[in-house]
């Protein structure tokens, strides 16, 4: 291992790092190394130290179970396959990876043909002991402007969630620990990739970017390593013999001409493998002689612009002894952004025997003018400087509008066979196989998705050639690119392809349409925006260009729908007056008699009754599901259902909410989830499932729930959100170690994107500090309480009213638990506050009772009974509710009875706290408590 690498660890210390990933605590550890726990605490200091990442937590993530103890290397991701050995370059290799130990972006410089991606390749493989969370290699030369974090999201394996832009969910990934970043074929992408550089390096401390470039990228920091071509008399005349060995194994030739063969190239690699190519039947000096007429014309010309210069004249050689079908093929080949298999070969050349094709390719793989990539499917590719020079001979040949015609026709048919695997899959179930996560651990060939990926860069280059104005092909092509970013969780691209489809649409009504799905994929990403309410004001007026009064109805009502119901941001934007005047031009220019108009119509009706945000009239909310059931459509069902939901919340029925989310999610199945009109719906549906099973004390349902958040593509895998459904209920339920690891990831989440305010998370952090609490760790549980108010921003609780219910609930469960009774009476009055507007009010109040009964404040009685109406909404509070009576009145079977609530809530540390009121089982609570309370 070279020098600059990371130390690895020691023999003992790769033992721990294995127990580790089996979540084994200090002293278990300790046990089974027959060493002692502060030992062991040494060792897991220093792996902290060697491999960057912030806690126990991180260590197992990376490792894996190492045969012998080797020590885990991060995975080596999209790296080229080499197909031919790595000749010379010892020094430069040597100083990169120095440069790679100082510097955290390190740019490889050198003109094109020179070698910088075979060497940042070689470097990337001898520098991953320093990486351990891993390398990825990321090809730009297919990639245009728009779509630098797409190319590094793909090579990551990260998708957009709802709430997470794509660009945070590829920092959140990077920020995790020590990554180096691959950015090869940056020249053409200078602007965008510094701009993508600079975020990500200022996001994530521990990230590492190794680029290669013909200039610099000119972002602060930037190393930057010239490489220049191979020295004439020694490594270029190794690497000419490999490669004319590979053609020829029997070549032979006298070493002093390859070397004045080689100058003549200028060391240029790939110049030196074109001509290696012709050795078989040209020979050395045959070379030499046929290249010195083309060589001759260069001479007083040196630096860069002549190596340049020389590599060019060595195509153009290598190309003039193509036949004719050769150099046609060739120069066509040049539409190609990215890499193409024979189907689309043929298509742009309109060859249509495929035999024709792979002849003809292999003639030229064999001149090493195409380089063939190997796999399940065979693909081939033009590296750019090749690409660059095809396209001059096919703009020559006057043949360029004819191909980027065909290479349109050839996309939007390759994205319409790719859109209609798409309808072939089945509806509704979270594609947990379809998660980063599980496709690193592979999936079957012809998954659409490696499809996809292999022309995606194709069909964006296809659409972003087409000129502005209507066209159907260009239509077609922009909507099912949407439709597949969709499906792939390129959630904004997907917003970007909508609209491009909506300007290229052939008729009003289509352009409708496509704004449509543009806003419903922006909801998903931002939970609501101006930009989508933009945008459906955008397609009513297309309908109603189209005359199509329908069309408009739906799209404003949907935009009123959205306004009062999803972020408040829009709504603190728009003016509730502004919202009722657009819902009554919708019923203006809808028919009411047409089901789904009326429906929608409804449901808009339903959330603005209110006249604030989220202020839904119940007997409006039942009127528009009735509705939707009538029209048949889940996802107009489901919105209308929330809107019962929000109503009886309001309402503090509770459990009325509660059990009509769980409605929303027995129609997940039904929902299409690959089409963007129904995922606000089903990243809503997920999200409130939770929260109203918390509300209603549901324990079980919430942690199933949060669970069903935690497996679905669309809300997984969130820095910070995904878990917050989950800490509340293993918190109540008393699993507090899984509560804590998750707080922690949470915590580290929400700092990796920016520590951005986030009132809503307030709770979940309380839920956290109610853990460390109830776990007797005081200092962890003040500062747990702290950091609720810290995500808020504000300066304290009172200023954000939604949140002092479940603090009051946190400090007085915590010091019934820890018998610090002093602020008994202060507590409780604040718990028995009005509090009308929070869910966690049940809480409160029944934590509270429970604390007057243990201080013995003299309205203690009266406290439970004043509890008994709100805590009656929920499970929780009705079982905490039943254990405060029974220590009141000391009756044992009032307490036996809390004990069979909390046990039918799944709530075990609960229960286990209950049974050490009664004295025949304060055995089975003192055994079950230490369970729960070992770390």
């Amino acid at each position: 291992m070279s020098s600059t690498a990371i130390d690895r660890p020691s023999k003992r210390e790769a033992e721990v790092l294995a127990l580790l990933r089996l979540r084994l605590s200090n002293a278990e550890i300790a046990e089974r190394l027959f060493i002692s726990v502060r030992t062991v605490e040494s060792h897991v200091s220093s792996l902290l130290r060697k491999y960057g990442v912030a806690d126990r937590f991180g260590l197992a993530a990376l490792a894996e179970p190492p045969p012998g103890g080797a020590t885990p290397t991060g995975p080596l991701a999209g790296l080229p396959d080499p197909r031919t050995a790595f000749v010379g370059r010892g020094p430069e290799r040597d100083a990169i990876l120095a440069a790679l130990q100082h510097h955290r972006l390190v740019t490889l410089v050198g003109p094109g043909g020179v070698g910088k991606t075979r060497l940042a390749c070689v470097v990337a493989a001898a520098a991953a002991w320093s990486f351990p969370l891993g390398t990825a290699f990321v090809d730009l030369v297919p990639v245009r402007d728009d779509f630098v974090a797409q190319a590094v999201a793909t090579a990551l394996g990260v998708t957009e969630r709802a709430q997470q832009p794509l660009l945070a969910a590829i920092a959140d990934r990077l920020g995790q620990g020590r990554t180096l970043l691959v950015l090869d074929n940056c020249e053409h992408l200078l602007d965008p990739v510094a701009g993508f550089v600079e975020r990500i390096l200022s996001a994530c401390p521990d990230t590492t970017v190794l680029a290669t470039s013909r200039e610099r990228l000119a972002v602060p920091g930037e190393q930057v390593v010239p490489v220049a071509p191979l020295p004439p008399a020694t490594d270029a005349v190794a690497l000419f013999h490999d490669r004319a060995r590979a053609v020829d194994p029997d070549f032979s030739a006298d070493p002093a001409l390859v070397a004045e063969l080689c100058a003549r190239l200028d060391g240029m690699p790939l110049a030196i493998e074109l001509a290696a190519a012709r050795s078989a039947s040209l020979g050395a000096a045959g070379l030499l002689a046929a290249l010195d007429d083309v060589l001759r014309l260069l001479a007083g010309g040196r630096g860069a612009d002549g190596r340049h210069r020389s590599l060019r004249a060595v195509i153009g050689w290598s190309h003039d002894l193509l036949d004719d079908e050769e150099r046609a093929l060739f120069r066509r080949l040049a539409v190609f952004v990215g890499s193409f298999d024979l189907a689309a070969t043929a298509a742009v050349s309109q060859t249509a025997e495929h035999s024709a094709v792979a002849d003809l390719l292999g003639r030229l793989v064999e001149k090493s003018l195409v380089v063939h990539q190997r796999g399940a499917v065979s693909r081939w590719r033009l590296l750019e400087i090749v690409r660059a020079f095809a396209a001059e001979r096919l703009a020559g040949a006057g043949e360029e509008p004819a191909l980027r015609e065909r290479h349109l026709r050839w996309a939007a048919a390759t994205a319409a066979g790719l859109e209609r695997r798409l309808t072939d899959r089945p509806r509704g179930h979270p594609r947990t196989g379809d998660r980063p996560e599980a496709r690193s651990a592979g999936r079957p060939v012809g998954d659409w998705r490696d499809d996809f990926h292999a022309v995606a860069d194709d069909l964006r280059a296809a659409l972003a050639n087409c000129p502005p104005g209507p066209s159907p092909l260009a239509h077609q092509l922009a909507r099912a690119l949407g439709r597949l970013a969709y499906a792939h969780r390129f959630l904004l691209e997907a917003a970007r392809h909508f609209e491009r489809a909506a300007a290229h649409a052939p008729s009003p009504d289509a352009a409708a349409r496509d704004l449509r799905s543009a806003a419903d994929c922006v909801v998903i990403v931002t939970n609501s925006s101006p930009r989508a309410f933009r945008q459906l004001l955008a397609a009513a007026e297309r309908a109603g260009a189209a005359g199509d009064g329908d069309a408009r109805a739906v799209a404003l009502a949907r935009a009123v729908e959205l306004a009062n119901r999803f972020s408040s941001e829009p709504a603190a934007e728009i003016p509730q007056q502004r919202l009722r005047d657009l819902l009554n031009e919708a019923s203006a220019d809808g028919a009411p008699h047409r089901p789904a108009v009326a429906a929608c119509l409804a449901l808009a009706t339903a959330w603005a009754a209110g006249g604030q945000w989220r202020d839904p009239d119940p007997d409006l909310a039942a009127a528009a599901v009735a509705a939707a059931r009538a029209v048949g459509d889940p996802v107009l069902v489901s919105a209308g259902l929330e809107a019962v939901s929000a109503a009886a919340t309001k309402a503090r029925r509770l459990r009325e909410a509660h059990r009509v989310a769980g409605e929303r999610i027995a129609l997940l199945p039904t929902l299409p989830r690959d089409d963007p009109y129904a995922g606000p719906e089903i990243v809503d549906a997920l999200h409130m499932a939770a929260t109203y099973a918390i509300a209603a004390g549901d324990l079980r349902a919430a942690l199933a729930a949060a669970h069903r958040v935690q497996q679905d593509d669309l809300v997984s895998n969130h820095p910070y959100a995904s878990a917050s459904k989950l800490i509340p209920a293993l918190a109540l339920t008393g699993q507090f170690a899984a509560a804590v690891r998750h707080a922690g990831a949470m915590w580290a989440g929400w700092e990796r994107a920016g520590s951005p305010p986030a009132p809503w998370l307030s709770p979940v952090i309380l839920a956290a500090a109610l853990a460390h609490g109830l776990l007797g760790d005081g200092e962890s549980f003040s500062r747990w309480r702290g950091r609720a108010l810290q995500v808020t921003g504000l300066a304290d609780a009172e200023h954000l009213p939604s949140l002092v219910p479940f603090l009051a609930f946190v400090d007085a469960r915590v010091a019934v638990h820890t018998g610090r009774l002093g602020e008994a009476a202060a507590l409780t009055e604040r718990a028995f506050g009005d509090y009308p507007q929070s869910r966690y009010e049940p809480y409160a109040r029944a934590a509270a009772a429970e604390l007057a009964v243990v201080a013995g404040l003299p309205d203690a009685a009266e406290r439970l009974a004043t509890a008994a109406a709100v805590c009656a909404e929920n499970d929780w509070a009705v079982a905490c509710l039943t254990r405060a009576a029974g220590r009141l009145h000391h009756d044992e079977d009032v307490l036996a009875a809390s004990v069979e609530a909390w046990e039918r809530n799944g709530a075990r540390f609960e229960r286990a706290c209950t049974l050490l009121l009664l004295p025949a089982r304060v055995a089975e609570g003192r055994a079950e408590l230490a369970e729960l309370t070992r770390r």
